[in-house]
C-alpha cells in the first residue's frame, strides 16, 4: 500500500511542477513579448513615464495656504 501511495504522489508533485514552470514560461514570454504592432514593425518594450500635465495646461487653479 505505501508503494502505491508513493508512485501517485510522485506523478502528483511532477504534475504541479510542470504547470508551475508552463505558466512561468507564459508569464515570461507575456513580459517580454512586444505588445503592439507599429507601421515599421513590432515596437521595443521600453519604460512608461509618469508624469502628470503641465503646468500651464489646465484650468488656473489659486493655492492658497
Amino acid at each position: 500500500m505505501a508503494g502505491e501511495a508513493g508512485s501517485g504522489a510522485l506523478r502528483e508533485l511532477i504534475l504541479v511542477v510542470a504547470v508551475a514552470l508552463a505558466g512561468l514560461l507564459l508569464a515570461m514570454v507575456a513580459a517580454f513579448a512586444p505588445w503592439h504592432a507599429t507601421p515599421a514593425g513590432n515596437a521595443p518594450a521600453g519604460l512608461v513615464e509618469l508624469r502628470g500635465p503641465d503646468q500651464g495646461s489646465g484650468p488656473a487653479v489659486a493655492h492658497v495656504g
